[in-house]
């Protein structure tokens, strides 16, 4: 459940030096902006940042950028970073349908997409983050060869995201329906609710692929 009506969270975030701001000026020039030639890697809808942040810990040789519509859920990653700063993690307080506003073709090389909101009803199919409108962005901003990884609880939107990936011609390289005993495990980074989940015996389903 996601946190509501955080006083002054977005006053905070807006005041902090790793929330970009203006970020449709960088579309195009992401290069320049950081100016050291490092791979950026975004994750959309990234909560309070535990996933985001031990991947920046692991791997400083890439951009971390956080994307967060929610600013009462992203001020608790700001709260984070304040605590322990890393220096290849920004966060952007945005909806992912605008993303293509803010990256060009070619700019991001991977990106995470982990226990996304599922969306039940019908009528909303679209706003589910691998629907077959979030795969056409994702087409437009990935680098050749990027990819995506997947992770969910829900099996019905896990079978959903399956067929939308191969409707839209996309390749799955590793698929499986229960991450914690597969052969897929090896580097993966939990978040909040995947500790929680696994913790309360609940497989995980996990899909990367690529375009």
């Amino acid at each position: 459940m996601r946190l509501k009506n955080v006083k002054g969270s977005r006053e905070r975030i807006a005041a902090n030096e790793y929330a970009l701001k203006d970020v449709e000026q960088n579309k195009g020039s992401w290069k320049e902006f950081f100016g050291d030639g490092k791979p950026i890697h975004i994750e959309i809808g990234m909560g309070k940042g535990q996933f985001l942040m031990e991947m920046a810990r692991r791997h400083p040789d890439i951009h971390y950028i956080g994307i967060e519509k929610f600013s009462s859920v992203l001020v608790r990653a700001v709260q984070k970073m304040e605590e322990e700063p890393l220096p290849n993690i920004h966060f952007i307080r945005m909806d992912a349908e605008y993303i293509c506003n803010v990256f060009e073709k070619g700019e991001v090389e991977e990106i995470y997409l982990n226990f996304s909101d599922p969306w039940p009803k019908e009528r909303h199919t679209k706003r589910r983050l691998t629907s077959h409108q979030f795969l056409e962005r994702y087409d437009q901003i990935l680098k050749e060869g990027g990819s995506i990884q997947f992770k969910t609880d829900n099996r019905d939107l896990f079978d959903f995201s399956v067929e939308e990936i191969r409707s839209a011609g996309w390749t799955i390289d590793q698929c499986t329906y229960d991450l914690h005993h597969s052969d897929f495990l090896e580097g993966n980074v939990m978040t909040e609710y995947e500790e929680r989940f696994v913790a309360e015996g609940k497989p995980i389903c996990k899909v990367t692929f690529h375009r």
